[in-house]
């Protein structure tokens, strides 16, 4: 084990909230059940603006006087979730199908968590791309901002494409 490694462990946990408003939220550390902080600058260092609750993630810590602390997140799994249902007309994949689906890049057009959808532009194309708050959520994020970078799985729907996933950038780039 390396000094960075003992100073600076990585623990893997579920955050317990987190609210992009105040820029912060926690995180309960598997091994130990105790509290982590995950300040926001560090989750958009990832390239997230916002994560959901119950997501399982891996970070990189280090214990200050107020408290231990995420200071790099090295992954994030979507939580487990079930098949989404948009309509009878629109019937999104089954979760094996949506992952054969190619990530396409885009950019968060415009996203309102109140109304529970917004829309984003894939790269080289000029149609509008529907994303429900319920992928969304399904795939680990809590909320979208406009102009935010994103791989999303799309769909053909009744009405138009429509996203079955959306990834961060940064983690799709990963793969």
């Amino acid at each position: 084990m390396t000094d960075v490694e003992e100073m600076n462990p990585v623990i893997t946990g579920r955050v317990k909230w987190f609210d992009p408003v105040k820029g912060f939220g926690f995180i309960v550390a598997e091994e130990t059940g105790g509290d982590i902080l995950l300040h926001a600058n560090v989750l958009r260092n990832f390239g997230q603006s916002s994560i959901a609750d119950s997501t399982e993630i891996t970070v990189r810590v280090q214990k200050t006087t107020r408290g231990v602390q995420a200071m790099e997140v090295l992954t994030v799994a979507a939580p487990e979730t079930p098949q989404l249902m948009f309509s009878e007309e629109d019937q999104a994949n089954l979760p094996e199908e949506v992952t054969e689906l190619a990530l396409e890049p885009a950019r968060v057009k415009w996203f309102d968590k109140d109304k529970g959808f917004g829309f984003g532009n894939v790269f080289g194309r000029p149609e509008d791309v529907f994303v429900h708050l319920e992928v969304v959520r399904a795939s680990g994020f809590a909320d979208l901002q406009a102009g935010e970078a994103v791989c999303l799985r799309i769909i053909e729907g009744k009405r138009g494409r429509m996203a079955v996933q959306v990834v961060s950038w940064e983690t799709s780039v990963q793969r």
